[in-house]
């Protein structure tokens, strides 16, 4: 089999394609990326495998995203502008990267006679609606226009499967954390920036009292689902939206003390204004994946958890 990885420069997206390239039914991986949120430096262990290929271009072009559809037979589609406080900041470039861009690759997908796309959803579809765990089928009202994004990503995928054929899965991620994850710029996410603070000696920056709590995931999670949803064969677990989780609930005060413990040190942390558009808790039920994709999880957060430490020591920013 020969998969596009669009975004597969970026956090998710390389450790998926170093999953791949080791797969023996994975007979070519090309990256699309334009480098934007991605790095070189993420691909560059793979530049010299010869099932490996790297196209720098944007999604936001239909021409490109036709290009790397190319002679491939499936399509893993983790390009897109993250972040909620980006898009209070920016809405039009996180519709014109998450909708546009997407659109254009299931059209191009389409038109390349592509079998399959699965594609990068988000927790942040739940929106307001308060219940735990998060169940797939109920939803609330977005909460910020990158949820927006993410949430019309579903809407399409379900409109092409409809009107012409493709069949899709949607992986609703909740917070994947791991090796490659950037600690720098105004956007990165919470447990890049807690391990570089607690590497420096600085305490880091908690928005809110702490109290805000996530379904924190390892990333080797998000890429065995990937995989699990590129390779099945079953007919009912196609054209569907899965959870991928850990099922567990976790704070910012809890994180910042595992993170502690992996670093050694005693550190109290600075507390900040809560951020626009956050979500006060999130916990996902998993057990639609668990049933039909045969997801485990196979990584916990808290083994996770050292291990991107570790990381991060060995690989400073």
């Amino acid at each position: 089999m020969r998969i596009l990885i669009t975004g597969g420069a970026g956090f998710i997206g390389s450790n998926l394609a170093e999953a791949l390239l080791n797969d023996p039914r994975v007979t070519g991986v090309r990256v699309l990326d334009n480098l934007a949120t991605g790095s070189r430096k993420n691909i560059e262990p793979f530049l010299s495998n010869p099932k490996f290929e790297f196209l720098e271009g944007d999604i936001r072009s239909y021409e490109t995203c036709l290009n790397a559809c190319r002679d491939t037979d499936v399509v893993t589609h983790q390009a897109a502008l993250g972040s909620v406080p980006r898009s209070i900041n920016d809405p039009l470039t996180t519709n014109e990267v998450n909708i546009t861009g997407t659109l254009n690759i299931f059209t191009a997908a389409k038109e390349s006679g592509i079998k399959r796309v699965v594609f990068a959803a988000s927790s942040s579809t739940y929106g307001d609606h308060k219940a735990l765990p998060k169940v797939e089928d109920t939803i609330g009202n977005p909460l910020s226009p990158y949820a927006v994004t993410k949430y019309v990503n579903e809407l399409y995928a379900k409109v092409y499967a409809d009107l012409y054929g493709i069949e899709y899965i949607g992986l609703r991620y909740f917070n994947i954390f791991g090796p490659r994850q950037n600690p720098n710029g105004p956007y990165a996410a919470v447990i890049p920036l807690f391990a570089e603070a607690l590497l420096k000696s600085k305490p880091p920056v908690i928005n809110g009292d702490g109290g805000h709590s996530r379904d924190f995931t390892y990333v080797d999670n998000a890429v065995q689902a990937n995989i699990l949803s590129l390779f099945t064969t079953d007919s009912e677990a196609v054209n569907q939206v899965y959870n991928i989780a850990c099922g567990q609930q976790t704070s910012l005060l809890q994180l910042f003390e595992g993170l502690k413990k992996e670093a050694g040190i005693s550190m109290d942390p600075v507390f900040g204004p809560e951020r626009k558009g956050d979500v006060k808790h999130s916990l996902a039920d998993i057990s639609k994946a668990q049933r039909l994709l045969g997801y485990q999880v196979k990584v916990s957060v808290e083994d996770g958890l050292g291990k991107t430490f570790n990381w991060y020591r060995q690989n400073p920013f």
